[in-house]
């Protein structure tokens, strides 16, 4: 038996979501997150842990971005995505409901540390923001100077063009 559509009056009324209106920009923050330059020039481990871990750098920086723009609101809905995203995944993995929920929980953990090693990297010249990315991307493993210093240059320019978009154009997915 086929699926049936809602019906105009369910579509009418139907709650949205406020949150959607970010799944464009989490979408962008993903496929920047899974661009190849990071783990073929970068170095960073082409693994679960590795994609994870370079997506929440990406994720990182949007989210300082936003708590520059008193986007408060719009932090959260990403950071609601962002949830649902590795839950999904989590499950898609195998893993079952009675451990998702801690897992899900020490990734959280994850982003709020790495929000604030990278944004305080981020302030400060030198190479801040290189000993942040050894310990929380290359999670303290050694690691080639040349794929630091891509990493940490593609993230400082990503920075930059972050700086210079609007409210709308960044809630639009438009990473610079």
């Amino acid at each position: 038996m086929a699926a049936s559509s809602p019906s105009f009056l369910q579509r009418l009324f139907r709650a949205r979501d406020p949150g959607e209106a970010m799944r464009p920009l989490y979408g962008a923050v993903v496929a920047e997150g899974r661009q190849p330059h990071w783990y073929l020039d970068g170095a960073v481990p082409d693994t679960m842990d590795g994609r994870f871990d370079m997506i929440v750098a990406i994720l990182a920086l949007v989210l300082v971005r936003l708590e520059r723009l008193d986007a408060a609101q719009e932090q959260v809905w990403l950071t609601e995505l962002f949830v649902a995203d590795m839950d999904g995944q989590l499950r898609q993995e195998g893993i079952g409901d009675v451990v998702v929920g801690k897992h899900v929980g020490r990734m959280m953990s994850a982003l709020g540390g790495r929000i604030g090693a990278y944004r305080a990297a981020l302030e400060q010249e030198g190479d801040a923001l290189g000993e942040a990315l050894r310990r929380n991307l290359y999670r303290g493993e050694a690691v080639d100077d040349r794929a630091l210093a891509h990493v940490e240059g593609a993230l400082r320019g990503r920075w930059v063009r972050l700086g210079c978009l609007t409210r709308d154009a960044l809630m639009a997915g438009d990473l610079g």
